[in-house]
């Protein structure tokens, strides 16, 4: 009996281990199969959904779940996920793609009936209008209640109700709203074609080049820069303005996308620049390559939105130290249109070597915001080698500040820079400096280095006049090593102010040194920086964003002049 008992309980326990091991397998192997089952649908979907992406005319991008209540254009059903088109704003469920290409026109960049005189009419949407809008007609509320009751047009954005629509369709011509004088119309582009093909150049009188305050805008968005959010804004400015006048610097470059200005009214045309400074000095040269080709009467004046991590040279024209989407895409646009013009000092940085590399040919950069040698174009340089690794991991501008913090504090612990004025010489305007012991050296064109730093003016009680971009002169500053430039940026501390010149040369005499130009580091060996006076650039400038440091500095300004007022 108890050996028959012994070898039940064995048996019911290996029952039981079994039994453990069957039901932990399920638990693990599962959702491991649920998940792949998944994956392979979505992928399969989407294959699918790209397919009908390509065939059609709409500009669709899909999205697992809308960031705001949503119904489908065709079968007025609520929506969690979807497509949307990033022109015309149409939304549409998944099965009901194919009907909304076969239902519903996007947006129309050239019009085949245009004219010297001509007008179209309203190009309706309905549903998903903006919330608390309001209607044109009745002047009431709209955007309040669900489903599709209510209409939108892609072009002037006006708002009708339902009931209201009947109403509205007497008044035929759309005025294509608050965004008109930015906004370049389909037909005009029709019109300036067939012109073109007739080889006629009278375009001023084509409407709207013969209005008095037209000034269209062209959008050209890095969707690489910062923080990544240029991807987004290239949809909500295709919904304000007419498609063609975006572009994604990621797929077109610059020179291509700005002689859309020879096709526009000379001097009037105004352009958006959205990225860091990087992609502003990449522009700014396709501007000079217009300059070049004999276009300077097509030049346009370039406005700013930061989305780079620096954003020094877009901090000094007003447009803020970096964006983040907390304005409207609407407000920027109305800051462009105030925007006043200014000029901006570009500057020939030539790097000549010495001894058997001076056979080579001589490096010659650009610089629009400054040029240095020594920490901070080692941050720069140990920064751009790790992003050149993975560039996945660089899509924050907190992550990239935190990344030059920690190199910037391993600097402070090495100190590869120092002895810098063994190294060097300075000229300036032709003159001899003589270098206090220092480990790195600022040439500056704008009044921001460093994310937000007013280095030329510092801090304390002697004043110092605000450094400007436009007057042809150059601020030269030196630094005492990484934990000086950290005490720079908190305010504890003052640069060594060299001097201002119009030329600047400096000699590096041994050794291999980091440099910069306006964020592109390299390494450099014994030679010779020659910085010369190149051209002007036609600036932007939105006094709306006036910082709290330049508020002070022109105060102290404004209080040395009255105090020199006084004593004489």
């Amino acid at each position: 009996m108890e050996g028959t008992e012994s070898r039940s309980s064995a048996s019911s326990s290996v029952i039981a281990d079994w039994s453990l091991v069957f039901w932990t397998l399920c638990s693990v192997i599962l959702p491991v199969l649920i998940t792949l089952w998944c994956s392979f649908q979505r992928s399969r979907r989407q294959v699918l959904i790209r397919d009908i992406f390509r065939k059609s005319k709409h500009d669709w991008h899909y999205t697992d779940l809308f960031g705001q209540p949503s119904y489908c254009c065709v079968c007025a059903q609520h929506i969690l996920q979807g497509a949307f088109c990033n022109c015309c704003g149409l939304r549409v469920s998944e099965g009901c793609l194919k009907k909304a290409d076969q239902l519903f026109l996007c947006k129309e960049i050239m019009m085949s009936n245009g004219g010297a005189h001509s007008s179209m009419p309203h190009h309706w949407i309905r549903g998903n209008v903006p919330l608390c809008s309001c209607c044109m007609v009745c002047k009431q509320q709209c955007g309040t209640q669900p489903k599709l009751c209510d209409y939108r047009c892609v072009w002037c954005q006006y708002t009708v109700h339902d009931e209201c629509m009947m109403d509205c369709l007497k008044i035929e011509e759309c005025t294509f709203g608050e965004f008109r004088d930015l906004i370049i119309p389909p037909y005009y582009l029709s019109t300036i074609n067939q012109m073109r093909k007739d080889k006629r150049t009278n375009y001023e009188k084509v409407v709207p080049y013969c209005r008095k305050h037209w000034m269209p805008v062209i959008i050209l968005a890095n969707t690489r820069s910062g923080n990544n959010m240029g991807e987004t804004l290239l949809g909500e400015f295709k919904i304000l303005l007419n498609p063609v006048q975006v572009f994604d610097l990621s797929k077109i470059a610059p020179a291509k996308a700005l002689q859309l200005c020879t096709l526009l009214p000379c001097n009037a045309v105004r352009v958006l620049v959205c990225g860091g400074d990087g992609t502003v000095g990449w522009v700014l040269d396709a501007i000079d390559e217009m300059k070049i080709k004999g276009q300077e009467r097509y030049i346009p004046q370039v406005a700013i939105l930061p989305l780079g991590t620096g954003n020094d040279l877009s901090n000094t024209l007003g447009w803020g130290a970096g964006y983040a989407g907390e304005v409207p895409v609407e407000q920027i646009l109305r800051n462009v249109m105030e925007a006043d013009g200014i000029k901006l000092d570009r500057w020939k940085v030539q790097v000549t070597n010495k001894g058997y590399y001076n056979l080579r040919k001589p490096k010659v950069f650009t610089m629009n915001n400054y040029f240095s040698i020594g920490p901070d174009a080692l941050m720069a340089l140990n920064f751009h080698a790790h992003r050149e690794k993975t560039p996945s991991l660089f899509s924050s501008r907190i992550i990239n500040k935190a990344v030059y913090f920690f190199y910037g504090t391993k600097d402070c612990l090495v100190q590869e820079c120092k002895d810098l004025n063994k190294k060097v010489e300075l000229e300036l305007d032709g003159e001899r400096i003589e270098l206090p012991n220092l480990e790195g050296i600022i040439v500056l064109n704008i009044g921001y280095w460093g994310g937000g730093c007013r280095l030329w003016e510092g801090m304390g009680d002697e004043p110092y006049p605000l450094a400007r971009h436009d007057d042809g002169l150059l601020e030269v500053v030196g630094v005492h090593g990484s934990f000086h430039c950290a005490q720079i940026q908190v305010k504890l501390a003052n640069p060594v102010r060299l001097g201002q010149a119009h030329t600047v040369r400096l000699i590096l005499k041994s050794s291999k040194m980091p440099m910069q130009v306006d964020g592109e580091p390299w390494a450099q060996g014994p030679c010779t920086v020659t910085i010369t006076h190149k051209t002007h650039a036609l600036m932007l400038y939105h006094s709306g964003e006036q910082t709290d440091d330049e508020a002070s500095s022109m105060s102290e300004q404004d209080h040395a002049r009255e105090q020199t007022d006084e004593d004489a």
